[in-house]
């Protein structure tokens, strides 16, 4: 996530000392990686972001996710703002802000884990809480990408724990879904692609679409939750019909919560993995709404801008709420 350029200077991430310092050539980073029967995990992460400390204090700050972390990976850090030249597997030579550029990096943080020849065998966008960000490891350093989808093993490994029912918010779309209709009321869809027993789906609801100013954004959109094991149908705009489980294998989704956005010609326009405190959520559906992303790539950019705004309007801005 994005703060200002000042409570990056003024709170800064401890990075553990434990993640390798490289000549930042990737090429030679997976091969000496691959000699020591490791593989490399690049962490994409700015000062002042309070997901990144979550990720540094509550996962890495694990000692068994550490153990295990140092046991199977060589861990890199990268600053999203930093110009420390970088060569990326195809040969590019970047500065780091480059390079989370030309990754499309939207969320800090993001991890990417690279395989045997450079490629990216996990990519996971946004903050994990330490059961997921193990979830990820071990499935990496067991090679299991060659053997499952991601979403498959994560939902093999979670034990869905029976949660309170919750009643069916007013901005919900209701099963059958027609997408067509949907898309015809010229505004965008937006897909919530959940799973049972996921807390961070649970909270989702509770803490950020509780909250009247989200109600306000999320009336810019036809909004659709998906749940990944559910049977209801949903019709799509090639006339076939698939229940939304499917749906949510089609879409791509591998993180509960997911929020993908579609826009009226049906087409992804952007999407939101990973965990996302209310401030963020708000951004983040205001960046969709307001059309931002047609003129501005950056999410990053575009929640600095706005959490000037509302800083200068006399409102408080906190990035962990």
């Amino acid at each position: 996530m994005l703060v200002p350029a000042a409570a990056r200077a003024a709170d800064p991430i401890e990075i553990p000392p434990w993640f390798t310092e490289t000549f930042l050539d990737f090429r030679e980073d997976v091969r000496d990686a691959s000699q020591a029967g490791k593989r490399v995990m690049v962490y994409f992460g700015q000062d002042g972001c309070p997901y990144c400390k979550a990720l540094m204090k509550a996962g890495f700050g694990d000692p068994s996710i550490a153990a295990f972390t140092r046991e199977h990976f060589v861990a890199i850090a990268l600053d999203i703002w930093g110009d420390r030249e970088t060569t990326w597997q195809d040969g590019r030579t970047l500065p780091e802000k480059k390079l989370a550029q030309a990754l499309r990096v939207q969320f800090t943080p993001t991890l990417l884990f690279l395989d045997e020849a450079g490629k990216v065998a996990l990519r996971v966008d946004g903050y994990q809480p330490p059961d997921r960000l193990r979830t990820a490891l071990e499935y990496v350093a067991g090679h299991e990408e060659t053997q499952v989808a991601y979403a498959d093993y994560v939902s093999r490994r979670s034990a869905a724990t029976a949660t309170e029912k919750r009643s069916r918010e007013p901005f919900l779309e209701a099963y059958p879904v027609d997408l067509p209709q949907l898309l015809a009321r010229g505004r965008p869809v937006m897909v919530v692609v959940e799973r049972a027993g996921c807390t961070e789906c649970e909270e989702l609801h509770r803490e950020a679409f509780a909250r009247p100013e989200i109600r306000q954004l999320l009336a810019n959109f036809s909004v659709v939750a998906v749940d990944t094991a559910g049977e209801g149908r949903v019709a799509l705009p090639d006339g076939s019909s698939i229940d939304e489980r499917l749906w949510a294998r089609l879409l791509g989704a591998v993180y509960a919560p997911t929020m993908v956005f579609l826009g009226t010609d049906g087409r992804e326009i952007f999407r939101a993995e990973g965990y996302l405190k209310p401030f963020h959520v708000a951004s983040t559906l205001d960046y969709v709404a307001s059309g931002a992303w047609r003129t501005e790539p950056s999410l990053q950019r575009f929640i600095q801008l706005r959490a000037d705004r509302l800083r200068a309007a006399g409102h408080p801005v906190d990035l962990w709420n």
